[in-house]
């Protein structure tokens, strides 16, 4: 009984960390809620997925309704390609997911805002799963923003653009159709001045082949 104790308390005591967390999740895995005016022919719930397609030829983004300043970002997702995405951030930013190639950068790039370069980009193609889950990180503290991969570090820098706004999904026009981006978790939790990025998330591990 007394091991059993320790073990439950131990349980317990995590349970506290992780609830001083304060991530909060912005899609419920059943409808749009928190979620503004949205294209149906583009974005729906599917399977406890949020899920944005392209067959028209014609983009469309999804956004919260609460905006943010300061806060950590993190979101899995799966995609169907060819394909043009983005995670949009204070409205203007974007963890771009997509293969491009002038300049050349792989998922993962940092797009500041329109008729803007990349920040920075990622040439490492390997570290994004073409056919399976992928965990997407943001640290948006202040100008301070850094982005993760799968676990890996992609590129860190200060950026003054854009301070405040909402959180969004893309689905990017022209000839990507038939893509696809299923996002089955992604959350947010607010920073105050002076604190540290979160350990970025594990990557799920591969599924055997059938």
């Amino acid at each position: 009984m007394r091991r059993l104790a320790l073990v439950c308390g131990v349980l317990l005591g995590l349970g506290v960390a992780l609830a001083g967390e304060e991530w909060k999740a912005l899609f419920n895995g059943k409808d749009l809620e928190g979620w503004g005016k949205a294209d149906p022919t583009k974005f729906k719930v599917e399977d406890g997925c949020l899920v944005g397609t392209q067959d028209d030829g014609k983009g469309a983004d999804l956004y919260t309704t609460e905006a943010f300043d300061n806060f950590e970002l993190r979101f899995t997702y799966k995609v169907k390609w060819p394909a043009n995405s983005g995670i949009w951030f204070r409205d203007h930013y974007q963890f771009d997911i997509l293969k491009y190639t002038s300049p050349k950068t792989f998922s993962g790039a940092f797009y500041p805002g329109t008729k803007s370069t990349f920040a920075f980009v990622n040439l490492d193609e390997s570290l994004e799963k073409q056919d399976g889950w992928n965990e997407g990180q943001v640290y948006a503290n202040g100008d301070h923003i850094i982005f993760w991969l799968n676990g890996k570090q992609l590129g860190e820098v200060h950026d003054t653009r854009s301070a405040k706004g909402r959180i969004g999904i893309q689905v990017h026009g022209g000839p990507f159709k038939g893509m696809e981006i299923r996002i089955k978790r992604i959350e947010v939790r607010p920073l105050k001045e002076g604190d540290k990025p979160t350990p970025p998330a594990a990557p799920e591990p591969a599924q055997p082949a059938k």
